[in-house]
């Protein structure tokens, strides 16, 4: 998939705003529930998953487990889980790993991985309401782990706390390998979402894995673009993740994100929806409703796009509402500004046309112009 904007609906929450998705699977979900609500989007898939069937070092792992089967296992993610089942048959081995994991303490982390480990015929011995891992790490601790041999599903990347505190309380830990996560083979569609991150053509930026998050900032500490971006995600693009763990790699480097309650793709969405809204705020504009969102205009809640030339115009008024800004600093906030003045007000005919309601910003002779601010309403 190639990271060009998929086109948004006219309405709804997000219109006007532009999403950037990393994830490399369910990415199309994700994208249908996006543009279903009027964003458009930019997807580029920050990673990709090298096939089972491939992976040498699970084989090996599959066939030690089997062999002298460890006293608990912990199932991480469903795709993962399904994996591992799939994989194992497709090597002969789907029976004996099937037999090894019924005869063991079986741990899922979540209502997905529940259901993932009793569509193989088995069943969890516990598992999280909250799916975190800090849960699950907290139950063995409690039951006591020395001496213990636990088995752990990676999700794509190791888990170093996780697995450091089994072994401090006197585990034996085995590193279940089951997908592993790799960089796009074609950097292309990542780099056009940095860019588009670091020039603020993008309103948030969602995760749906750690891993993601890790290879997006590594391919822009590649590029040099590192700083550029994370300044972006502090101040201006929205950092949306699925759940606390994938925002850790984000969190590490300063970034405050935006996860909801809920660790899923339709709640993810709908904290968009309400997040983008909010930080757009609305301007009282010629008796209008006017919002400026990131690639268009709300005006009287109807939705009406505006050309990258006006839209940098507006926000340089929107700065200072009702305060007049000359011609020579609108010119220099037009993409590829000249030295022509001239050019300010053929953008600015476009901007009004746009708008459809002209008279929100007003032309101050000789000075430049100014957003048409409201006066306060009388109490």
């Amino acid at each position: 998939m190639t990271a060009a904007p998929q086109a948004a609906a006219p309405h709804g929450p997000l219109a006007g705003f532009t999403v950037g998705v990393t994830a490399a699977r369910r990415a199309d979900e994700l994208a249908a529930l996006l543009t279903r609500r009027g964003a458009a989007v930019l997807h580029a898939p920050a990673l990709r998953i090298v096939p089972l069937a491939d992976d040498r070092e699970l084989l090996a792992t599959t066939r030690e487990l089997i062999a002298s089967a460890p006293d608990t296992v912990v199932a991480t993610t469903a795709i993962g889980f399904r994996g591992w089942i799939e994989a194992a048959d497709g090597w002969g081995l789907g029976d004996a790993l099937l037999k090894t994991l019924g005869g063991v303490e079986l741990l899922a982390r979540g209502p997905k991985v529940k259901g993932a480990v009793r569509a193989a015929g088995l069943t969890e011995r516990w598992s999280p309401a909250s799916e975190s891992m800090a849960e699950v790490l907290d139950r063995l601790l409690a039951e006591g782990v020395a001496g213990r041999r636990i088995a752990l599903q990676l999700h794509g990347e190791p888990l170093p706390g996780f697995v450091e505190s089994l072994r401090a309380g006197g585990a034996e830990v085995v590193g279940v390998p089951v997908y592993r996560w790799m960089p796009p083979q074609d950097m292309a569609p990542l780099d056009r979402l940095l860019d588009a991150a670091v020039t603020r053509g993008l309103d948030a930026l969602t995760f749906t894995s750690a891993p993601a998050a890790t290879s997006l900032l590594n391919r822009a500490e590649e590029r040099g673009l590192l700083d550029a971006v994370l300044l972006a995600l502090r101040d201006d693009v929205l950092p949306a993740c699925v759940g606390p763990v994938t925002a850790l790699p984000l969190q590490a480097r300063g970034i405050t994100t935006f996860a909801p309650e809920r660790f899923r793709l339709g709640p993810l969405v709908q904290l968009l929806c309400t997040e983008l809204p909010a930080r757009a705020g609305v301007l009282p504009l010629a008796g209008h409703a006017v919002e400026i969102r990131g690639h268009a205009v709300v005006v009287d809640g109807e939705p009406r796009p505006v050309p990258p030339a006006g839209m940098a115009l507006l926000r340089t008024l929107a700065r200072r509402p009702g305060w007049v800004v000359p011609r020579a600093d609108l010119l220099r906030a037009l993409p590829g500004s000249g030295t022509d003045e001239h050019a300010v007000e053929t953008a600015m005919t476009r901007l009004r046309t746009a708008l459809g309601t002209p008279r929100v910003i007003q032309t101050v002779v000789k000075r430049g112009y100014r957003l048409a601010l409201d006066p306060d309403e009388p109490e």
